[in-house]
C-alpha cells in the first residue's frame, strides 16, 4: 500500500513526510482492516511531525480523522461487517482497567494509545483498528466531509461540554479553524450567541457567514461578555485575554494538545470571581458517539479543502500558515 511516512522529526517546511510503498497490515483477532477513503489533517499531526509533543513511534504514518470501509475482520470481531463505513479517531485503545477507565475518564487512561502517534494512522491506503474503538458512520455523506468530524468535531464537542455553556448564553471562540467551524454549529443549535476572535480576516468573515453574532481580533473589544470561552489556537497569550472577556463564574477551556507558554496571570483581573481555567485532554468514545449523533441531527456541515495523499506536506504547511478555511482533508481512495 501507499502511505506518507514520517521517519524523522522536522519542520513541515522541509517536507518530512515521504511517499512510501508498504506492506498492507493484517488485523488481529479483535481488529478490523479498513480501506481508507479520506483522512482529515489536524494541528496535532503538525505537533507530531515537528516534535512539539513528547516522542511517539517512529517511523509513523500520521493521521487520526479516518473514514473508510471495513474490508477484513479479525476472528473475534462481532459488531461490524465487511462493507461497513467506519471512522477511526485519535483514541485508538485503552487498558479498560485503570482508575480513569473505570470512572468514565478513559481519555486519561494511563496506557492509552493514539492513532497516528503510537500506531500507524490514516495517511495511507489501509489502517488496522480495534473494533471496539471504531465508529459506524452514515453512507450518505462524502468521506471527505465526514473525516473532520472524527477529531475536529469530537474535541470541539468535548470542549463545549466542559465549558458548561447553557442554551441562550454567550460563547467566545478563539481561533476559527477546523474545530471551531464545527463547534459553532452545535453552539448555534443550542441557541447560544457566539463571539469569534481570529487574526484572519477570511476566518472572521467565514464565522459571520456561519452565524456568529460578532467577529474581531483578540485586541478588539467584544459587544458583551461571554459566559464561556474555548481557545482553539495554540497560543498561550490568548489565555489572559479570554479570562478578561468572560463573566463572573465563567469557564475558559483550552482545546489544543499543545500550547505556547501562558503569561503570568493577575489573580484579581483574570481569576477572581470564581472563573475557571481548564484543559481538554483527548476525548472518550462517549464524546464521539454523542457528537456524531447530534451532528447528524443538526446536521453539521463541513467546509473542506481537499488534497491528494501525495500533497500531505503541502496541505499541512497551508494549515500551519492559517491558509485553510474550514478543514483540510486528504482524499485517498
Amino acid at each position: 500500500m501507499k502511505a506518507m511516512v514520517l521517519k524523522k522529526i522536522a519542520p513541515i517546511e522541509t517536507a518530512p513526510l515521504k511517499l512510501q510503498e508498504m506492506e498492507k497490515p493484517s488485523p488481529g483477532e479483535k481488529e478490523v482492516l479498513i480501506k481508507v477513503e479520506a483522512c482529515g489533517l489536524c494541528h496535532t499531526d503538525l505537533h507530531t511531525i515537528e516534535g512539539d509533543l513528547s516522542q511517539g513511534k517512529l517511523p509513523i504514518i500520521p493521521g487520526h480523522q479516518v473514514v473508510g470501509q471495513v474490508v477484513e475482520l479479525g476472528s473475534l470481531c462481532s459488531n461490524l461487517k465487511i462493507g461497513d463505513r467506519v471512522g477511526v479517531a485519535w483514541l485508538y485503545s485503552t487498558c479498560g482497567q485503570c482508575s480513569f477507565c473505570l470512572s468514565g475518564r478513559e481519555n486519561l487512561c494511563l496506557q492509552a494509545r493514539f492513532t497516528g502517534y503510537h500506531v500507524n494512522g490514516g495517511y495511507g491506503e489501509y489502517i488496522v483498528a480495534p473494533e471496539d474503538f471504531v465508529y459506524t458512520l452514515t453512507k450518505k455523506e462524502e468521506a471527505v466531509n465526514l473525516a473532520p468530524l472524527l477529531c475536529a468535531g469530537i474535541i470541539g464537542y468535548r470542549a463545549l461540554r466542559l465549558s458548561q455553556i447553557k442554551p441562550g448564553e454567550t460563547l467566545a471562540l478563539f481561533g476559527f479553524g477546523a474545530s471551531a467551524h464545527l463547534t459553532i454549529q452545535v453552539a448555534l443549535y443550542w441557541g447560544c450567541k457566539v463571539l469569534v476572535f481570529s487574526r484572519s480576516q477570511a476566518h472572521r468573515q467565514m464565522a459571520l457567514r456561519m452565524g456568529a453574532f460578532w467577529a474581531g481580533t483578540a485586541a478588539d473589544k467584544p459587544p458583551m461578555q461571554a459566559q464561556a470561552a474555548i481557545i482553539f489556537a495554540p497560543a498561550g497569550e490568548l489565555v489572559p485575554r479570554a479570562l478578561e472577556i468572560i463573566d463572573k463564574g465563567g469557564t475558559v477551556v483550552l482545546a489544543g494538545i499543545s500550547m505556547t507558554s501562558i503569561p503570568s496571570l493577575n489573580y484579581e483581573k483574570h481569576l477572581y470571581h470564581e472563573k475557571m481555567l481548564r484543559s481538554v485532554a483527548n476525548s472518550t468514545r462517549q464524546d464521539g458517539q454523542e457528537f456524531l449523533e447530534i451532528a447528524s441531527r443538526i446536521p453539521v456541515k463541513t467546509t473542506v479543502q481537499v488534497f491528494s495523499l501525495e500533497k500531505a506536506n503541502e496541505a499541512l504547511l497551508q494549515l500551519k500558515k492559517g491558509m485553510i478555511n474550514g478543514a483540510a482533508v486528504l482524499k485517498i481512495n
